[in-house]
């Protein structure tokens, strides 16, 4: 009797702990960001707290850049871009399916499948390199690898130029854009990688709680953003007003894919790819690389249980989210996912 009690003594602060967290939590994360509890993130790694969604790299800037801005558009949605003629930038990045395409593996040329899932374009300025292996440095550079590639718009870059020179309305654009009507693939690719920086998440509910309107997120939500910080020990990798920590991992859902190896050709970087940002994440599934887990409930259990063959991360660990547990975190999912932009695609030049 006496060890019972002993056992029920040293339990009680515990308990109530966990009942002063539960009814406080919507207090707790009332506070400003900098008074929120510290995120369980492994000892040395380098975070940064979560944030309202930042202004793109061209704000204040775009009135300015308005023309180069509205022919890189023009030349996103324009399927000359591809040898066929029918597969333009937006076929893979549709903007009514927040910038993805809804398909496991993007479709190229001649009905060909890809390798890889199509990523949303959306903060795609945020990233140090492109492509889910890291394979572009910068937007322009990403630009340019799709219009050449054999297994997606399969065209030679000279003949492009050849059929946007013969335009006269596109001689016209690009003398608007650029001061006189040379068209080459470093303007072409420029003025498309200017439009897609200003492709940008709409606010999402988080973001308004974050600006202060504290009944943005129900209680199923804000329990799903306290295990998102602690217990789910997602904050190891998906952080900052981006919800990503801009780095490469293996998370076992590689398969046979090297990724991030091809770049690097270090036996580390096997299997490894570019952490995604979060932001609009249940508006853009099928998820992974490969586009294999159509499932957001089903991903969230693999993470819970860690044992994927191959994970070889010591930031994947088991984590015991129990179901409910495992619903609030889905719930928070949806708080930080934006319905897609109102979007008109431009009329392009006959």
């Amino acid at each position: 009797m006496r060890k019972l009690l002993v056992i029920l003594f040293l339990l009680l602060p515990v308990c109530f702990l966990l009942a002063f967290q539960k009814e406080n939590l919507r207090d707790i994360y009332s506070r400003p960001a900098t008074g929120w509890p510290k995120p369980w993130v492994d000892e040395g790694l380098s975070w940064t707290e979560l944030g309202p969604l930042p202004p793109g790299p061209l704000s204040g800037k775009e009135d300015s850049l308005k023309d180069i801005i509205h022919l890189g558009k023009i030349l996103f949605f324009d399927p000359r871009l591809s040898a066929s003629g029918k597969i333009s930038c937006a076929s893979c990045h549709q903007p009514q399916l927040n910038w993805t395409d809804g398909k496991a593996k993007a479709v190229g040329h001649e009905g060909a499948m890809t390798k890889r899932n199509s990523p949303s374009i959306a903060n795609t300025w945020f990233y140090r390199r492109l492509f889910w292996d890291g394979r572009s440095r910068d937007l322009q550079d990403q630009a340019f690898a799709p219009i050449i590639s054999e297994s997606e718009m399969a065209s030679d870059m000279p003949d492009v130029m050849i059929r946007l020179r013969r335009n006269q309305n596109y001689r016209e654009l690009f003398k608007k854009a650029y001061g006189n009507d040379q068209i080459d693939p470093d303007r072409m690719t420029g003025a498309i990688a200017l439009f897609e920086k200003t492709v940008i998440s709409r606010k999402s509910r988080f973001d308004q709680f974050l600006e202060g309107d504290r009944k943005a997120l129900n209680n199923a939500e804000l329990r799903g953003l306290h295990l998102f910080r602690t217990k789910a020990r997602c904050m190891n990798c998906h952080h900052g007003p981006l919800l990503t920590d801009n780095q490469f991992h293996r998370t076992g859902f590689s398969g046979d894919d090297v990724g991030y190896y091809k770049l690097t050709h270090l036996d580390a970087d096997s299997g490894k790819f570019k952490t995604p940002s979060l932001r609009d994440v249940m508006q853009t599934g099928p998820w992974m690389h490969d586009g294999m887990q159509p499932d957001m409930p089903a991903i969230l259990e693999a993470f819970n249980r860690a044992d994927q063959p191959g994970i070889r991360n010591n930031l994947i660990k088991p984590l015991g989210l129990t179901k409910k547990e495992k619903a609030d975190l889905l719930a928070f999912l949806r708080a930080i996912s934006a319905p897609a932009v109102d979007f008109f695609p431009p009329v392009l030049p006959e």
